[in-house]
């Protein structure tokens, strides 16, 4: 006796929608992402910074001065650069 094999056939559907934004709403959109931009450059030179504080050659100690924080510096976390970046 045979057996049947069932398929299950699945549709996918996606939908693509266009976006035309008012200039007044471009102008928000920008300044959002302007402003995400800085916040994330800041985050980034913070942790920058606290990475390049701690390395240093293990065979040679460099001529020029370096840059060095403090060893009981903490890592910057979120609540830490929300606080330097926004002053509260």
């Amino acid at each position: 006796m045979k057996e049947k094999i069932k398929y299950t056939l699945m549709l996918t559907l996606s939908y693509q929608y266009k976006l035309i934004p008012s200039k007044f709403q471009i102008e928000m959109i920008e300044d959002s992402l302007n402003v995400c931009r800085s916040v994330w450059n800041f985050a980034l030179k913070e942790v920058k910074d606290w990475y390049a504080s701690r390395k240093c050659s293990v065979n040679s100690c460099s001529l020029k001065q370096e840059y060095i924080l403090p060893a009981d510096n903490p890592y910057p976390s979120y609540h830490r650069l929300r606080i330097s970046f926004n002053g509260s």
